[in-house]
This record gives C-alpha cells, sequence and structure tokens, in this order.
C-alpha cells in the first residue's frame, strides 16, 4: 500500500551576517551554511530537491538580498517577510524561546499557517534601477558643474556649454523614464511606489531611489531606519569631551536624494514646513533642522510602508 501522501513543504530562513539557518517544515530538516556564495548555492541545491510551496526569509537589513537573488534565479517560490509579522505570530501561538534554530522553525512555521503571497521581487530590476538613479545623481552632478561654468566664462565660450546641458537633460529624462518602465514592471514596486508618493514632497526619483537602495524600509524600527540613511544623531564623548552630535554613515545615495526632496516638502508639505520654522526659532542652524525633517521623513515613510497606508497629513497647528 502506498502511505506516500502529497506534503506543503515550506522552508523557513533565519538569515545572519555570517550564516543562514533554515529548517524545512514539515520534514523536520535542520541545516546551516555559511551566508556567502558557496552556502547560499548548497542551500538553494538541498532545498530545492524538496519542491518548496514557499521559502520565507525575514527582511533584516540586506543581508538575505543574496540569497533572495539566488532562489529568484533557480526560479523557487519565496516571500520576504516583515518580521514584525513573524514577531506577532510568535505570540500567538506562545513561543518565548528564541534560538537560531528555533527562529527557523518559527519563519516555517508561519509560512505553513499564514501562507503569505509570494513575492514577484527581481532582484537584477532592483539592481538596475539603484544604478539608473545613481547614473542620474552623477549626470546632475556634472549638469550643475556646467552651469557654474556658464555663469563666469565668457559669452564667447557659452556655446561650447549649451549643447553640453542638452545633452545632460535628455540623457537625465532618458534615465528618468527608464526608471518608471522599472517600476511599471513589478506590482510591488507599484504598491511601494504609490504608497511613497503619496506624501507631498516625494517624487518619482525619491521613491526610485528608496525601493532600490533602501529595500528593507517598511520592515525596521524607527531608529534603524534612521540610521540606515546616515541621518541618526551620533554623540561624541570621551571624558571630559563633548562634543556635538552628527550625523555619520549610512547610505549617502537615499540621504542625498531625500534632501533634495526634503527642499521641495518643506515648501508644498504643512508638516515638515511647520516643523522646520519650529526648529530655526528654536535656535537650529539651518542644516541640521533639515535633517531633523529628513529624519522625521523617512521615519513616516517607515510606518506607512509596514501598515500599507497612503499618506495623510495631520493638522498642524500653526
Amino acid at each position: 500500500m502506498n502511505t506516500k501522501t502529497k506534503q506543503n513543504i515550506n522552508v523557513g530562513v533565519d538569515t545572519g551576517k555570517y550564516q543562514l539557518d533554515i529548517y524545512i517544515r514539515p520534514l523536520d530538516i535542520y541545516f546551516t551554511v555559511p551566508n556567502d556564495d558557496k552556502g547560499i548555492k548548497e542551500a538553494v541545491k538541498t532545498i530545492k530537491k524538496y519542491k518548496p510551496e514557499r521559502i520565507v526569509i525575514e527582511a533584516t537589513g540586506r543581508l538575505e538580498m543574496p540569497f533572495i537573488s539566488a532562489c529568484a534565479n533557480a526560479n523557487l517560490p519565496f516571500t520576504i517577510a516583515n518580521p514584525i509579522h513573524v514577531k506577532r505570530f510568535a505570540g500567538a501561538i506562545g513561543q518565548r524561546a528564541k534560538t537560531d534554530k528555533l527562529d527557523a522553525q518559527l519563519i516555517a512555521h508561519y509560512s505553513e499557517a499564514i501562507k503569505p503571497k509570494l513575492s514577484q521581487l527581481k532582484p537584477d530590476t532592483m539592481q538596475a534601477m539603484s544604478d539608473l538613479v545613481t547614473r542620474r545623481n552623477q549626470l546632475l552632478t556634472m549638469q550643475t558643474m556646467e552651469k557654474n561654468r556658464l555663469q563666469i566664462m565668457p559669452k564667447a565660450l557659452a556655446m561650447t556649454i549649451k549643447p553640453v546641458l542638452t545633452l545632460f537633460n535628455n540623457q537625465i529624462k532618458k534615465i528618468e523614464e527608464k526608471i518608471v518602465k522599472l517600476i511599471e514592471s513589478c506590482p510591488e514596486y507599484q504598491a511601494k511606489n504609490t504608497i511613497l508618493q503619496s506624501m507631498t514632497g516625494i517624487g518619482k526619483i525619491a521613491a526610485a531611489s528608496i525601493i532600490s537602495n533602501l529595500p528593507e524600509l517598511g520592515y525596521i524600527n524607527s531608529k534603524q531606519a534612521s540610521s540606515l540613511i546616515g541621518v541618526a544623531p551620533m554623540n561624541r564623548e570621551s571624558g571630559r569631551y563633548k562634543g556635538h552630535r552628527k550625523i555619520q554613515g549610512g547610505r549617502p545615495q537615499v540621504r542625498t536624494v531625500l534632501y533634495m526632496a526634503m527642499m521641495s516638502a518643506m515648501q508644498s508639505n504643512p508638516v515638515f514646513k511647520v516643523t522646520y520654522q519650529r526648529l530655526l526659532a528654536a535656535g537650529k542652524p539651518k542644516k541640521v533642522a533639515i535633517i531633523a525633517c529628513i529624519r522625521k521623513m523617512i521615519v513616516i515613510l517607515n510606518s506607512m510602508l509596514r501598515d500599507g497606508v497612503m499618506w495623510e497629513a495631520p493638522k498642524v497647528n500653526n
């Protein structure tokens, strides 16, 4: 008698900086591999043998992206889970103990019970969009340099600069068109893009930069979000020395784009306009006030993506 029954295989992956802990449910198979190219290749090969219904991995930063890319290339079904949702599931089933193995088991259990929607993310598309945003920033920098030269060079040389500016404008427009097409190619990008651009001040380029360079936004807490783009003030203290708190680190591509977005938001978005004016009135330098507004913006955007809600400006008291 054939006792075999079709089983729905769910795989939970707990991501660490140096290793991946993997649990295959309900087969009770657990193994670990290094979180590097060789380890990921081994993991994908092993997982593929069991023809999983779903592989779930938590969004923990960019540590999971190489594994996700490998899954996408191997045509394996995967989902990037919000850690908050997994944590709530753990509370619902009463799981408090925490080890790497238990975390992997929990994620696999979450996959089986909740059946989160499969991701359609394309890591290659994400990288391409990141490259396009970076290239656009480079062109803008060169364009600004040429505009500055136009102001100081003799008029006789102006005709050598204007064609270059036209070239930059055309290239920037072409890149922006490519970015829009990449976003439209993926439903998940479209959904994120719609939420992000619902905030007054966030345009298509800022949204694209966040989607491609800050994919973990919406899966992390407010402090982590601020740190990732480098707008969280850091203490500078040693013994009796008490230095000014300064921002450092983070992802400059996103920070640069959000800085420009904030210039627009402070004019058109009453929330940031009032916040900026209040900080100036309190004696804060302009640049410090702008960075504080960016920090507020990224915290709000993180909450919007986490909850899947559109921007709704709260009432601001003047």
